[in-house]
């Protein structure tokens, strides 16, 4: 028997226990929720290498009759299309640990993957399931403003999890909030990438209470190329003065920000800011 395992994370604890058993492939499934999305050319790539020998051990949860993997996905598909027909029948030995619910099998596979290399953004996706604070109160900033948090190739979709963690704990909910409404509406989804969101996370929060959203949003949409323009603006800045890319992407919005404003309702220039 696998000796009992507590993780103890944000407040919460699962524990995981299980057991060496044969399990049918055809009993297995896979929980979208707690699991990373399947690669197909990563299991392509297992396939074209595969030794039944040196596959590991999955580890799965039982649950509502069925074993959802937790780990070992793409060896499993792999091993399905190395076997052909009639692979539904074949039973392998895998970890099974009972009594989980999917948001405790998002946890274990987090457990699971603090030692694996795993995507930043399967990460984050499994981290929402499983409830933890952070993960949670971002996604729900970002679905506040009317957008979502998905690879997928459709409207106000952002995949650029990495900075909005970074936004998040840096400059604060707020900061992050205004961020993405004044992304989205001066560029459209074209906004809604990892240096934008990371930039105007760091212009939000220290413009706070003296930058108007609709302002910023006007005259930004304005910038001659749209974000492209605002990033080609952000590099020549970059080579002149030496500093962070996402410094001088914030510098290059506050130009276009104060373009035709009066005087006295100019921002600070970024660069002159103590």
């Amino acid at each position: 028997m696998l000796s009992n395992k507590t993780v103890e994370k944000y407040g919460k604890k699962v524990d995981f226990k299980g057991d060496l058993k044969y399990v049918r492939l055809g009993q297995m499934k896979v929980s979208p929720l707690a699991q990373r999305e399947l690669k197909p050319y990563r299991v392509d790539h297992l396939l074209s290498i595969f030794d039944p020998d040196k596959m590991g051990i999955p580890r799965l949860s039982f649950r509502d009759g069925h074993y959802f993997i937790c780990d070992g996905q793409h060896r499993i598909e792999a091993l399905k299309k190395w076997l052909g027909n009639g692979w539904q029948d074949v039973s392998i030995e895998c970890w099974v640990v009972e009594g989980l619910n999917e948001s405790q099998e998002a946890e274990f596979f987090l457990s699971l993957n603090d030692v694996l290399s795993v995507g930043i953004y399967e990460k984050f996706t499994k981290a929402v399931t499983a409830g933890r604070q952070t993960e949670v109160e971002i996604a729900a900033i970002v679905e506040s403003v009317n957008l979502r948090i998905s690879r997928q190739d459709i409207p106000g979709a952002i995949s650029a999890v990495g900075s909005l963690l970074k936004s998040f704990n840096r400059d604060g909910a707020d900061a992050l909030r205004k961020s993405l409404v004044i992304a989205k509406n001066a560029f459209g989804d074209a906004g809604l990438i990892g240096p934008i969101i990371d930039s105007f996370g760091l212009m939000c929060r220290r413009y706070n209470g003296v930058m108007e959203e609709s302002t910023a949003i006007e005259n930004l949409s304005k910038v001659n190329g749209s974000v492209n323009g605002l990033l080609n603006s952000a590099k020549n800045l970059r080579t002149n003065t030496g500093q962070p890319l996402n410094h001088c992407i914030a510098a290059a919005a506050v130009t276009a920000i104060n373009r035709n404003l009066p005087g006295k309702s100019k921002l600070h220039g970024w660069f002159k800011e103590t």
